[in-house]
């Protein structure tokens, strides 16, 4: 019998594959560039997309996260190889929660604070999609335009990119 989050472990799975193809194309000597002064750096936009699996997977194991207290701002990572261990550790994470999960806790409402006030709450798949996924491809898209600005040439994602067609 298939289990409610075995899609999603499947679908994480795939993902994974193509967020670690765009990470190991970021230059290691960039790690500070912005392409804006409100921007993230590139580091830091690495190491959130390299964490976030991880970090949510550990948040929706709770019945709840209040924001105000944490630190959601991501570190600047000293190098690339922090970036790789960073996304390892978190993809491990997060799939040790999805097959880990049961179909009641998958469905139970998760809710989200901000100083104690309730922001919203969901069953914890909608949460999973939403800022497990969908969070992570935003983020994902953020890192291609950056490595285009740096003219490093963009992986293929679900289809060709300027500088790779897996169709040719």
């Amino acid at each position: 019998m298939t289990r409610l989050l075995d899609p999603m472990l499947a679908e994480f799975q795939e993902e994974a594959a193509i967020t670690k193809r765009i990470l190991d194309r970021v230059p290691g000597d960039k790690l500070e560039w912005r392409p804006h002064a409100k921007s993230m750096t590139l580091g830091q936009l690495c190491m959130h997309i390299a964490m976030i699996p991880g970090n949510l997977s550990r948040a929706v194991q709770g019945t709840g996260f209040d924001i105000a207290e944490r630190n959601i701002n991501p570190p600047a990572p000293a190098s690339a190889a922090d970036i790789h261990t960073a996304f390892e550790t978190s993809v491990a994470a997060a799939e040790a929660c999805l097959s880990g999960m049961s179909d009641e806790d998958a469905r139970q409402n998760w809710r989200l604070l901000a100083k104690g006030r309730e922001i919203f709450s969901k069953p914890r798949t909608g949460i999973l999609r939403t800022l497990l996924f969908n969070h992570w491809y935003h983020h994902r898209g953020q890192l291609s335009v950056y490595l285009r600005l740096l003219d490093v040439p963009v992986p293929v994602v679900y289809g060709r990119s300027a500088d790779e067609n897996p169709f040719a």
